[in-house]
């Protein structure tokens, strides 16, 4: 099968989960086999290691997956590691590279525009998204519950012939508190921008990929690679676009959902 491959001035990837078992990373492998790009950032959870402390779970996709992030800084694509909470042992070697992959706190990214995004896992937010330590279990609790329906459905629709459907992201999107406590992650994320004085925010944590325009800034979330297999790019004209990437899409020509897009400023 011919390799399909469209370039990109910049990928954005969180949320992957490698060693947790609702990682996935065969969808993740087609998409990096399918596109290049001059940067390509982690903003965060690339490794799950609050799951592989509870069980060990490595199969050969993680760790196909894993080393083919490593190839692509090898190959000389710039890749920036910023890691999150689930992935927070890394921060440790902030300041560092290991394998052409360059690990920071965070990170400034400017597109062809000029317009400047910080790029920030998100977990830095937690303290205005939840309510006290009890909510916060409780929401972990029901998530962890969502996965596993997710897993489920996803088996019992395969095993019919249907394509993947996200079972969580659907369940969440009509639970009014999940929506509440998401506003609120985005507009803590928007003021973190504008403190900073930059355009934008690039960001992950949440698992909701969205793409929108704020009070005259950018919020940009990557989404995940557990429920909604999500990817924020960059285009050559400098617009974003979040890619919808699951085992309905094997080409770049068809998405899964329709692509949400920024459009470019200079081409307005």
């Amino acid at each position: 099968m011919a390799r399909v491959t469209k370039r990109f001035n910049a990928v954005w990837l969180s949320d992957i989960h490698l060693g947790c078992k609702d990682c996935k990373a065969e969808f993740l492998l087609d998409f990096l086999d399918k596109v290049e790009a001059d940067v390509i950032y982690l903003a965060g959870d690339i490794v799950d290691f609050w799951a592989l402390e509870k069980r060990f779970h490595w199969p050969d996709s993680h760790n196909q997956l894993a080393y083919k992030l490593i190839d692509i800084a090898r190959s000389g694509t710039k890749v920036i590691y910023v890691p999150g909470n689930h992935d927070e042992k890394v921060r440790k070697y902030v300041g560092m590279t290991f394998s052409d992959v360059e690990i920071h706190r965070e990170y400034i990214h400017e597109t062809a525009e000029g317009k400047r995004l910080v790029i920030s896992h998100g977990d830095d937010f937690d303290g205005e998204v939840c309510l006290g330590k009890f909510h916060e279990f409780v929401g972990d609790v029901m998530y962890d519950f969502l996965l596993y329906l997710n897993r489920w459905c996803y088996r019992i629709r395969s095993k019919f012939g249907f394509g993947y459907w996200s079972l969580a992201g659907y369940i969440k999107s009509h639970v009014k508190g999940a929506n509440e406590a998401i506003e609120r992650f985005k507009h803590a994320a928007v003021k973190y921008a504008k403190d900073k004085g930059v355009d934008g925010i690039v960001c992950g944590h949440i698992h909701q990929p969205d793409l929108e325009e704020i009070d005259g800034t950018l919020y940009c979330n990557d989404g995940d690679w557990l429920e909604n297999c999500t990817v924020l790019v960059e285009n050559h004209d400098g617009s974003l676009e979040l890619l919808y990437w699951t085992e309905q899409v094997r080409s770049l020509s068809q998405y899964a959902n329709k692509p949400v897009l920024i459009p470019s400023q200079r081409a307005a």
